[in-house]
């Protein structure tokens, strides 16, 4: 029986185990094992809600024995360490508690088809005081952190005189991305919400400032200039304060500094300005006997072809984030979130099919367009397909109806219809009963 392992359990690795779990684990046909670092699930997109506090992720945050139990593939906890390609062994780093104590021992797994899909980390560029000061809005315990910070600022800001001309708390976002401009927006209506928590001295406009902060000359750089425009004048009606064309050179812990000179004060840094795959992929396959590493680009990423198998090992499979595939027509496939969903269900049919030696057409990204969530103020975004040229743009409350269905179309790549109504039946209810932001 096939022995496919899967490591790394984000949006493209768990829908990869999902569906070949139910096409290829149900009737025996092969062995899946999905690896992972944590316990459960978060849909990437919306860390930026869990930093502000205003998503609960305990209402639909996926465990991963369950899914596997539910879907016919095995799950196991630990961190990838290495890949002897040579006996086709992956190993695993021993878990451990809070308190230190060991979970699980370092494990070997054996494998006939690997597949990478750790995804990718914040990019700091090496910017002197950003390890140390910022924090990195890539995981689902980043934003956490972000958000019990936040809370214990605005309660310390409670009882601090304010200084003329200035907000007591002040939120600094390096980077002017999806994520960036996302956060703003999210921190903004999470203030208001504050205010009627006991919060009532932060206003959003006077109490806490927002400061969103890009290199390019325009936020929301990788997409339409007209998505750019529109998000922009929507921060402007928050008084969300934009710098763009201005690099951070420094981060302090109450400042940053700007190749410009220019200094902005800081209570809070967040650091989402670019992204890179993990640096332990540069050496990953090397072997005792002078095998060479899998082949990575300057950003760590895996090289893959066309069937997204790593130039160095057709058994070896990458994709998402933390891979470098290259088109047809030599454009790259970007690292978002609808290209590692598209690759996911372009291995489900294409793994069962290369194991046989069949050949199979090489993988083509379809952009879908784009779509950005300014919290309940509005969205805005693009879109393509078959019936236009080109894309089309969209904002208000069509844009924030079609974004909350790219979360509902992850959901149904997970748990089907029937669980992804009881989702949302649930989700629903609990706005009835339960505060609109997290408190604790």
């Amino acid at each position: 029986m096939q022995r496919i392992v899967i490591v790394g359990g984000g949006a493209g690795g768990l829908a990869l185990a999902t569906q070949l779990g139910k096409s290829l684990g149900k009737r025996g046909l092969a062995h899946i094992t999905l690896v992972d670092s944590a316990r459960t699930h978060v849909w990437k997109p919306l860390l930026h809600q869990l930093a502000a506090g205003s998503f609960d992720t305990h209402a639909e945050e996926i465990e991963y024995l369950a899914q596997a139990r539910w879907n016919h593939f095995k799950f196991r906890l630990g961190s990838l360490t290495g890949v002897n390609r040579v006996a086709k062994t992956v190993q695993l780093a021993a878990s451990h508690d809070d308190a230190g104590r060991e979970i699980t021992p370092a494990q070997e797994l054996a494998y006939d088809t690997l597949v990478i899909a750790v995804g990718s980390q914040t990019n700091d560029f090496g910017t002197p005081g950003a390890a140390q000061h910022a924090i990195k809005l890539d995981s689902p315990q980043a934003a956490r952190h972000f958000n019990d910070r936040l809370i214990n600022a605005c309660i310390r800001a409670q009882s601090v005189p304010r200084e003329a001309g200035s907000g007591r708390l002040t939120v600094a976002i390096v980077g002017g991305g999806a994520t960036g401009v996302e956060l703003a927006a999210e921190l903004h209506a999470a203030a208001r919400i504050l205010a009627n928590y006991g919060f009532d001295h932060i206003h959003p406009e006077k109490d806490l400032q927002i400061v969103l902060i890009e290199a390019a000359p325009r936020l929301l750089a990788q997409l339409p200039e007209r998505l750019s425009d529109s998000a922009l004048r929507e921060l402007r009606k928050l008084a969300i304060e934009v710098h763009t064309n201005e690099r951070v050179v420094a981060v302090d812990a109450d400042k940053l500094t700007m190749a410009s000179g220019k200094v902005v004060s800081s209570t809070l840094t967040v650091w989402a300005a670019g992204v890179k795959a993990a640096d332990f992929l540069k050496t990953l396959g090397a072997g005792p006997n002078g095998e060479e590493p899998l082949e990575t680009n300057k950003l760590n990423q895996l090289a893959v072809n066309g069937n997204l198998q790593s130039t160095r090992d057709a058994s070896i499979y990458a994709f998402g984030d933390c891979a470098a595939c290259q088109q047809p027509d030599g454009t790259w496939v970007p690292p978002r979130a609808q290209a590692a969903y598209q690759q996911a269900m372009y291995l489900v049919n294409a793994l069962p099919r290369l194991a046989k030696g069949e050949k199979v057409a090489p993988f083509v990204f379809r952009d879908q367009g784009s779509l950005v969530s300014l919290s309940e103020y509005s969205s805005v975004g693009s879109l393509m397909g078959s019936l236009t040229r080109g894309s089309f743009f969209i904002e208000g409350q069509l844009a924030r109806m079609m974004y909350w269905g790219l979360h509902k179309q992850h959901q149904l790549a997970l748990g089907g219809f029937k669980k992804t109504a009881l989702i949302t039946l649930s989700e629903l209810l609990d706005r009835t009963y339960r505060p609109r932001i997290k408190l604790h």
